[in-house]
């Protein structure tokens, strides 16, 4: 085994490589990186931070999707729970601030944002 080694470290003439060699080897492992993390970390962070606004914005009489797929309207807000009604016969139920995968927009809402989108 020490003989392979020594015929490939005479085969290069005794050299190292080049001063760059490593860097150059490199670039194709840092560029893949780079796509990674603009093509899959850097969406998924703004999705969260949009994600953790929404639930910071929640008010009382927004209509919301729990992430168990209820739809409800929050009654009563805290800091770290809501109250919403599930049913029109007012069933309540007390659930995480964190369970709410989406805020639901009323036709009205959607139509403005639509036009809002398309000015832009």
């Amino acid at each position: 085994m020490l003989l392979f080694i020594l015929n490939l470290a005479m085969a290069d003439g005794g050299k190292s490589g080049s001063p760059g060699g490593g860097l150059i080897a490199m670039m194709p492992f840092v560029i893949i990186c780079l796509i990674f993390y603009f093509l899959m970390i850097r969406p998924q962070q703004k999705k969260e931070k949009e994600h953790q606004e929404m639930l910071k914005s929640l008010k009382e009489g927004d209509n919301v999707l729990t992430t168990g797929g209820l739809y409800g309207t929050i009654m009563e807000t805290s800091d770290d729970y809501l109250i919403i009604r599930i049913a029109p016969s007012e069933i309540k139920m007390k659930i995480s601030r964190s369970a709410i995968s989406g805020l639901l927009l009323e036709e009205k809402q959607k139509k403005e944002k639509k036009k809002k989108d398309s000015k832009n």
